[in-house]
């Protein structure tokens, strides 16, 4: 038995492709959906048929639909440079939770549940796992009253200083102890930040592992600078991961963002501890920069350029007000200064923000360095079991490569493995290209040396 379908006019049709290699018209009203075969004028439709059209076509229009949602969410998003579509997704992922803006730096690459080198603006909410498990993790970058002719031909004591007096890896106490009035802070009285005040003070003025280092540097005019990058250490890890469990956060990268209202009494706990997690991270990498340069190098402080790149901010953008949680992205408002460093063998910049349109665009954020183009595990390699053997199967970077790399450069070494090798990155020049109109290079630091966790520490702090 057949029966005729409904006549439908062209004019508000669309066409969809079917396994028969006829084209079906769809159009819609808004209780039902009319389908015939384009055929002149128009012909009978078994009832099989009309059946394997419909499931077509409806599925066509629910990829239509989709596609019309990424449009949307792509159009509230700013994306600079070139990134997988996994790391594309991840900034998506954002806006669909909830996100009113995105911007997507040049050095992005995925992350938990937000891309590092992610930027999203919220209304009245905050994203803890935007924000991250390192919790104010940041850059400082000091210029010194020292010379190149003078740090240089002894830079392999330097290094070798650097590593005895300050404390690289997972779980390390500090060397010497940092007194700071953050301990008298009134967050401390939270039940849950509160218990990881000692360990907080043992912790003040560690580095950490992964990509936290020491730097030595050559500016343009061979004026010396002291470089680190690390966060707030066990204490920020804890925190994070403290409020994330309460929130109901779940495990793994390709998660929905964990957001909570910031008037909210968990909202309101964790922008407490977050900021305390803040002052603590300012507090350690003041102590271990400023030590270097002063009892190391036996220099003075001329100039200080700080920022966090994992954080949440208040601000005002284009008349509305936001929480603005930058993953790995600093900020660079006009006239703002930040320390953007390479990898291990790179070169590492001190850029300012400009005001442009598309710097509005972008929520005035930038890079924080260059960007991971493959996995710790991918350049690393990993064990694997074989029978009843761990063998040990090679990453993607030879270490004889890296050491290479970095001798070309001239960098005197201490720590560091495969997978902060330079192979491992992009090159920044590329990086802060893509993001040029939005920034501008103030100095360009040469590393003479660099301190890293050695290759047999692993660092859950990291950001």
């Amino acid at each position: 038995m057949t029966r005729q379908t409904d006549r439908v006019n062209d004019r508000d049709a669309k066409n969809l492709p079917t396994k028969t290699g006829l084209r079906a018209i769809v159009t819609q009203t808004p209780y039902n959906r009319l389908y015939a075969l384009n055929r002149k004028p128009l012909r009978i439709v078994r009832e099989d048929e009309r059946q394997n059209l419909e499931h077509i076509a409806f599925r066509c229009a629910a990829r239509s639909l989709d596609y019309a949602r990424d449009d949307r969410e792509r159009m509230k998003t700013k994306v600079f440079g070139q990134h997988d579509e996994a790391t594309l997704r991840q900034i998506e992922t954002c806006i669909e939770a909830g996100g009113e803006r995105g911007v997507l730096c040049a050095d992005g690459h995925k992350g938990y549940a937000q891309p590092i080198g992610g930027v999203v603006a919220y209304k009245d909410k905050i994203s803890l796992s935007g924000v991250g498990f390192d919790i104010a993790c940041g850059n400082l970058a000091i210029l010194t009253d020292a010379k190149r002719s003078e740090v240089g031909p002894r830079i392999k004591s330097v290094m070798d200083d650097v590593v005895r007096d300050i404390s690289f890896g997972i779980g390390r106490k500090a060397k010497a102890r940092v007194d700071h009035e953050l301990f008298e802070d009134e967050a401390w009285k939270i039940p849950p930040i509160g218990r990881l005040r000692e360990t907080a003070r043992d912790q003040l003025g560690t580095v950490g592992g992964g990509n936290h280092y020491v730097d030595i540097f050559a500016d343009e005019e061979d004026r010396i600078w002291v470089g680190v990058h690390f966060g707030s250490r066990g204490l920020g890890h804890k925190t994070a991961t403290h409020f994330l469990k309460a929130a109901g956060g779940k495990d793994g990268m390709d998660v929905p963002p964990t957001i909570v209202p910031v008037d909210s009494e968990i909202g309101c706990d964790y922008l407490t501890g977050m900021r305390l997690a803040g002052r603590y991270a300012y507090a350690g990498r003041e102590a271990v920069a400023r030590h270097v340069v002063r009892e190391i190098l036996g220099a003075k402080i001329l100039e200080e350029v700080h920022n966090h790149h994992n954080f949440a901010w208040q601000e005002k953008h284009d008349g509305d007000e936001f929480w603005v949680v930058r993953k790995g992205a600093t900020p660079a408002f006009p006239g703002q200064r930040g320390f953007v460093g390479g990898s291990m063998g790179d070169d590492a910049v001190i850029i300012e923000g400009v005001e442009s349109g598309e710097s509005r665009e972008a929520l005035y954020s930038t890079v924080h360095g260059a960007g991971r183009i493959m996995s710790r595990t991918a350049a690393k390699g990993k064990f694997e079991r074989v029978g009843s053997k761990r063998i040990r199967r090679d990453g993607l970077v030879r270490h004889d490569e890296m050491m290479k790399w970095v001798a070309d450069r001239g960098v005197e070494l201490r720590g560091g493995d495969v997978d902060e090798a330079p192979q491992a990155y992009r090159r920044l020049p590329e990086v802060l290209a893509a993001h040029a109109g939005t920034i501008r290079v103030l100095h360009t630091l040469h590393p003479l040396g660099v301190a890293m966790a050695g290759r047999d520490i692993v660092d859950p702090y990291k950001d």
